[in-house]
């Protein structure tokens, strides 16, 4: 959808490699696609929003039109913002709907974990009305270095409905390790989309806690992470990348959902 960066992302982030972790759903007449920004390992970082009519390449409509900035989160003593520093980083995007009225975006990715705000329905933007930052997951650390670690490691939101639950689906541990990851899905429910989120044993998210969903359990494929769940009528799936025990290169993985006694099963990794 870019030849290359939006010139405001350049500016905001000169060191960013790219973008990547899109999040694209469809409301208010347009597919609304979120994308991430980041200096890799910092979280000096940001999300923005590109829009487009259809994603048909061949309708006269088809043309992504990038709206901007999101989301900004600074890291410590930054020239750009020497004054402000963030504990939370903003990568990784979902982008919730609750309906036409009520739309949420969350993300995060280490430091104080996952996070989640109102959005604009007219703008795809945050809320200027309502400005308050939820926390919804977190594995907090019990040492004071800032540096990102296993300890603290929670990214890649998602959010669906299911019965009368919202459920947030998270990544524990590290990806990008090729077969050495040791990433896996976890996950929580709520009665309400804003939390507490809590896993099958009564802990909250926000408290490290987090019931399995998938990991790795035999040397072919390691890492299994950052999840989408797709509902169809047909029944729901869970989408997430896996790395190849032999060449750690990631590949797209696709399981059915069974919901047994209000929580999920998927199938296991060969």
């Amino acid at each position: 959808m870019f030849d290359k960066l939006p010139e405001w992302a350049l500016k905001e982030i000169p060191d960013a490699r790219g973008a990547w972790a899109p999040d694209i759903s469809f409301y208010n007449g347009q597919y609304h696609l979120y994308y991430s920004v980041s200096r890799f390992g910092r979280n000096d970082s940001a999300i923005g929003l590109a829009t487009n009519k259809t994603l048909d390449p061949n309708d006269p409509d088809y043309k992504w039109v990038d709206r901007g900035l999101v989301v900004r989160s600074y890291e410590g003593s930054t020239v750009r913002c020497p004054s402000r520093e963030d504990n939370w980083n903003a990568i990784d995007a979902n982008l919730v709907i609750k309906d036409k009225h009520n739309i949420w975006l969350c993300w995060g990715s280490f430091w104080s974990g996952i996070k989640m705000r109102r959005v604009d329905p007219e703008t795809g933007k945050l809320s200027d009305r309502d400005t308050t930052i939820y926390s919804i997951a977190s594995r907090p650390r019990t040492d004071s270095d800032k540096t990102p670690s296993t300890e603290d490691a929670i990214e890649a939101p998602f959010i669906i409905r299911h019965g009368g639950y919202w459920y947030l689906f998270v990544s524990f541990d590290l990806c990008c390790q090729g077969a050495k990851s040791t990433y896996k899905v976890m996950v929580g429910r709520s009665r309400g989309i804003t939390g507490p989120y809590i896993d099958k044993d009564g802990r909250p998210m926000t408290e490290g806690g987090g019931t399995l969903v998938i990991e790795a359990t035999s040397p072919n494929w390691r890492g299994p992470g950052h999840p989408a769940v797709l509902q169809e009528s047909s029944g729901d799936f869970l989408l997430f990348h896996a790395y190849n025990g032999q060449t750690g290169r990631s590949e797209l993985k696709i399981s059915t959902i069974v919901w047994e006694d209000g929580w999920p099963r998927v199938g296991e990794l060969p």
